[in-house]
């Protein structure tokens, strides 16, 4: 995993918040090739293992409603590239076009297979693809919709130097964050003003304590949150 020099970061990602994550970094480039080389060998193991729990929920999605097994939306990763994640679909064909980007299991458009496989993140497992694209790593800051990302504060960027996770410390703390936004008045609102705000600070710790070794202890911790 290689990382651009400072001044082919984007524009806005040269800023004096961000410059300290980014030094850092630089100093532990065999760990961010260890990291690399970590996201490849087991989503490839991964992918083999599941294989028979992924056909299952593609004909079970199949069967209970209308629409494409895979969810595909358009995120964020590093260097701030565009990206269309993937998931298993655990809403209603064209629900974009219905409400808001931020979804929680009391959403009307969430299917009865969705709220089964969202409750033990089974809609996640098609990400794997995503790490082996090299879009996506299995820790580190979760993908954001572009629109969110226009919030970003310049320090907020520094989560950008490295490509976006499947889990990380601030997925395991905010795990019941669904809950949080199905009770708000205004879900977006209080995403961008209190969640994400909030969210970033597990984020920052966990660019300063970047390894491969954290990001074992990372999955491990996930893996406890979901049983």
């Amino acid at each position: 995993m290689i990382l651009r020099k400072w001044e082919e970061l984007p524009k806005e990602m040269q800023n004096e918040q961000v410059r300290p994550y980014y030094d850092y970094l630089a100093k532990h480039k065999m760990s961010l090739a260890a990291k690399f080389l970590l996201d490849k060998v087991l989503a490839v193991v991964l992918l083999l293992i599941l294989s028979p729990i992924f056909l299952v929920i593609a004909i079970w999605i199949k069967c209970d409603s209308a629409g494409e097994v895979f969810f595909r939306q358009e995120r964020v990763t590093r260097y701030g590239k565009k990206f269309r994640i993937y998931k298993f679909r655990t809403m209603v064909k064209n629900a974009e076009s219905l409400g808001s980007q931020v979804t929680t299991n009391a959403d009307m458009r969430v299917t009865e297979v969705g709220k089964k496989i969202r409750a033990c993140r089974l809609d996640e497992i098609p990400q794997l693809i995503n790490i082996l694209k090299g879009e996506m790593s299995f820790v580190g800051t979760r993908p954001e919709v572009p629109r969110y990302v226009e919030h970003y504060t310049e320090k907020m960027y520094a989560t950008l130097l490295l490509p976006a996770g499947v889990t990380s410390e601030a997925s395991i703390e905010y795990k019941d964050e669904e809950r949080l936004l199905s009770e708000a008045d205004n879900a977006d609102e209080v995403y961008i003003t209190k969640v994400l705000p909030e969210k970033m600070q597990w984020n920052y710790k966990g660019l300063a304590n970047q390894g491969v070794f954290e990001d074992i202890k990372i999955m491990l911790q996930t893996l406890g949150a979901v049983a």
